[in-house]
């Protein structure tokens, strides 16, 4: 039987964009295994000042909410750009793609939604100016 409950320090769980690539923009760590979740969805990524990772994701069943620990930036949400600040809350449709962009003080993101294993599509350079 498992433990009714899981503490884990976020910097404990694996930092995932080096594998993917994408350690010169982001760090990005999956934290839903390493807390034993089994239907929460989790994340907590930092995404370097000043920079837009290379891609954008959407998915076709997990709603999520996106809250802005630090710093500022802007999400690409389809066709519109919104602005984003300190203790911004955003809600995501599944079938929306988004991306996001970091400001002059990076962006730390935590990310919650229903856990639906291979449940995203990835779009590479998608947010072009």
């Amino acid at each position: 039987m498992t433990t009714p409950y899981t503490c884990k320090q976020l910097t404990d769980v694996e930092d995932s964009a080096p594998r993917f690539g994408l350690g010169d923009f982001q760090q990005v760590r999956f934290a839903a295994a390493d807390l034993d979740a089994e239907a929460t969805g989790f994340a907590h990524q930092r995404i370097k000042a000043n920079t837009r990772p290379p891609f954008a994701h959407r998915h076709t069943e997990a709603e999520e909410v996106y809250v802005v620990l630090s710093g500022s930036g802007r999400v690409k949400l389809d066709d519109e750009i919104v602005a984003l600040q300190r203790l911004d809350a955003l809600r995501v449709a599944p079938a929306v793609t988004r991306g996001f962009e970091a400001g002059p003080d990076g962006l730390e993101l935590l990310v919650f939604g229903p856990l639906h294993e291979g449940d995203g599509e990835a779009f590479q350079d998608w947010w072009v100016d």
